[in-house]
């Protein structure tokens, strides 16, 4: 579900309020190609952002990962393997309303089951999707990782309505609790994925925030 074409415009509202360039990664999608296969795409693009910054004309010192949704999760993910694995040093992890954890057990996961667009039996059916019939690893599932130390400073926006909220929280909480810098927003009133309403005025502050802590993070 989704695609270049359908992301886009977010992308682009991203780098025109930041200024920064952003990369869209046209990662496989499942159930076709379950984990891993997102994560190496992602993976593959962060790698090569960082070996061809000259052509791009960015820094490769001053590199960011993250997204919305799954995407966030992806971003949440190769951060974890960059630091496992002794990748390109990223300065910022940007998660919107991530997806972390397959478990889904905490209360917001278990509760808001008939929340506007995304509800707890579609976490289910994403995840079922996205693991096949694989365990989760910490790199499936980053609230899974047992040591969060070392990773990049976070930016971390939660809907109040969003089945993710509370893993998402907690995910902000640990970090900070391995000494990882962290920027938690909570935006009251809103659900998953509701900053597509560009009409609402809250919808505008989001995008807008989200784009202020990339600019931050990279500028610093």
């Amino acid at each position: 579900m989704g695609d270049l074409d359908t992301e886009h415009p977010w992308a682009a509202r991203i780098a025109d309020e930041s200024g920064v360039v952003v990369i869209s990664v046209g990662y496989r999608l499942a159930s076709e190609h379950p984990f891993p296969a997102a994560l190496d795409d992602a993976y593959a693009v962060l790698t090569w952002a960082a070996g061809h910054a000259a052509e791009l004309g960015t820094d490769p010192a001053r590199l960011a990962v993250g997204s919305h949704s799954a995407g966030g999760g992806l971003g949440a993910a190769a951060a974890l393997r960059a630091r496992d694995q002794h990748g390109p040093a990223i300065r910022c992890q940007l998660l919107n309303q991530p997806e972390l954890d397959d478990r889904q057990q905490t209360w917001s996961a278990r509760h808001f089951t008939d929340t506007p667009w995304f509800n707890r039996d579609k976490v289910t059916a994403s995840w079922r999707h996205y693991l096949g019939s694989q365990p989760a690893t910490p790199y499936a599932a980053p609230a899974r990782a047992t040591d969060l130390s070392g990773l990049p400073p976070a930016y971390i926006a939660t809907a109040e309505l969003c089945p993710n909220r509370d893993e998402d929280i907690t995910y902000a909480q640990r970090l900070l609790q391995a000494g990882v810098s962290v920027e938690l927003h909570q935006w009251p009133g809103t659900f998953h994925g509701s900053q597509a309403i560009l009409s609402a005025d809250v919808s505008q502050r989001q995008i807008t925030e989200l784009a202020a802590a990339l600019r931050r993070a990279l500028a610093e």
